[in-house]
């Protein structure tokens, strides 16, 4: 758990429990309740302030953190997925499909984990295997067909690593969703809403726009394993989460992602609609920017943006 997390907690219980009496046995205890309240709230201030990024990580990793069918939920309507990669068979790890935003019809893919352990299990953790990939990808070619805007919802530890993904073209399926995106002739932006793991991540990044909600990480491997690679010390994660560059903020100063969503103080299941309405209102500035650009414009844009990568 977060550090402060358990005096948070304490305190919230310690309210709810003289709420509790105050109803029960008629006593006023309300002078009680308004301090309790007013320290619970300078501590959670403080709490939420300058957080490290390996509580950032943590944040991103939550077991309660919203998921992409989350956000298609609230923010979409009339959404209806689309299955199997005309290959293989279907990757729950991924969800896709066609839906209406304000009127707009466009197509929404994401990375789904699971809520508890059955569904993670089903959902392989939000690791996609190569059907996954190429199911998003035939997504991203219909919509390119029917002229549709995409929305990706990336959320993953990276793509799954079993011998059955590299045995059925893990690298080939990423490599060429990174090589077809770059082309693709529509409008097309990436929500970065947990983690962004790797070419996992990567594999449904490569678009005019890639937005991170505030706690939500996105790099080239887990701290993990990095700190496992230069120092052979898995432990060290902590330690790698400082100097890997990968929270919203410091990839926002590097220019490799384009905007940061705010959440509200304890992250965004304390109150999604907060976030879900920010996302609405940028989604909705997006498209509406997006309108007034040529399908070469929409292509160079896209090319340019990846090409200034560490050179400003």
């Amino acid at each position: 758990m977060l550090e402060r997390q358990v005096i948070i907690k304490e305190l919230e219980e310690k309210i709810n429990e003289l709420n509790k009496l105050s109803k029960q046995e008629a006593i006023s205890v309300d002078d009680e309740i308004q301090t309790l309240e007013k320290k619970l709230s300078i501590i959670k201030e403080e709490r939420w302030k300058g957080l490290t990024p390996w509580e950032r990580v943590q944040l991103a990793r939550m077991s309660n953190r919203l998921t992409s069918l989350d956000y298609i939920e609230n923010i979409f309507d009339h959404f209806i997925e689309f299955h199997g990669d005309r290959l293989f068979k279907d990757d729950p790890s991924i969800v896709g499909g066609i839906a209406m935003f304000n009127g707009t019809p466009v197509t929404v893919i994401g990375q789904q984990k699971g809520r508890n352990t059955k569904d993670n299990i089903k959902r392989n953790f939000g690791m996609p295997n190569p059907e996954g990939y190429r199911k998003a990808l035939r997504l991203m070619k219909q919509a390119e067909k029917f002229n549709r805007p995409i929305i990706c919802l990336v959320d993953t530890p990276g793509a799954f690593c079993g011998l059955g993904a590299e045995e059925r073209g893990q690298g080939e399926a990423i490599a060429k969703n990174l090589f077809e995106m770059s082309q693709i002739k529509v409008p097309m932006l990436s929500i970065v809403i947990g983690e962004g793991g790797s070419g996992g991540a990567l594999a449904l990044a490569v678009t005019d726009e890639v937005w991170m909600l505030e706690n939500s990480i996105y790099s080239i491997l887990s701290p993990e394993g990095f700190a496992s690679i230069l120092w052979k010390d898995s432990s060290r994660a902590k330690e790698a989460a400082d100097v890997m560059k990968i929270t919203a903020e410091e990839l926002k100063v590097l220019k490799i992602i384009d905007r940061v969503i705010s959440e509200p103080i304890g992250g965004v299941q304390e109150n999604p609609q907060v976030v879900f309405e920010a996302l609405s209102n940028g989604i909705d500035g997006f498209l509406e920017k997006s309108r007034s650009l040529s399908k070469d414009e929409i292509i160079s844009s896209r090319y340019e943006r990846f090409r200034k990568f560490g050179m400003e």
